[in-house]
């Protein structure tokens, strides 16, 4: 009700839409219209999503200039602020380590 205050007869937004549909098919995986613990944690914590691999690739894609799958010095000082905010870099305090493939 704080995101969409449903008026009666009006339609719903496309996101209302996306967000019921997303529910339906990929949440409420024992269909019982509610989420239960086991299905929060597996929302919260996928047993099939690699967390490090999808942040490394949101990096390159957001950083990758040329779009060649490498980053060069340029396009990473370009984009120093994403990577200083990155789950990746532990929020910019691997950065400040000595590391040889850095």
């Amino acid at each position: 009700a704080d995101m969409f205050a449903n008026e009666e007869g009006g339609p719903e937004p496309e996101w209302v839409i996306t967000e019921r549909e997303q529910f339906a098919d990929f949440r409420d995986l024992n269909k019982d219209g509610k989420m239960d613990k086991d299905e929060i944690q597996h929302w919260i914590l996928p047993q099939d999503y690699d967390h490090a691999l999808a942040e490394a690739r949101h990096l390159v894609y957001e950083s990758d200039v040329d779009k060649d799958q490498k980053l060069t010095k340029e396009e990473v000082l370009d984009n120093w602020n994403m990577f200083v905010g990155s789950q990746a870099t532990n929020y910019g305090e691997d950065l400040t380590r000595n590391h040889d493939e850095l």
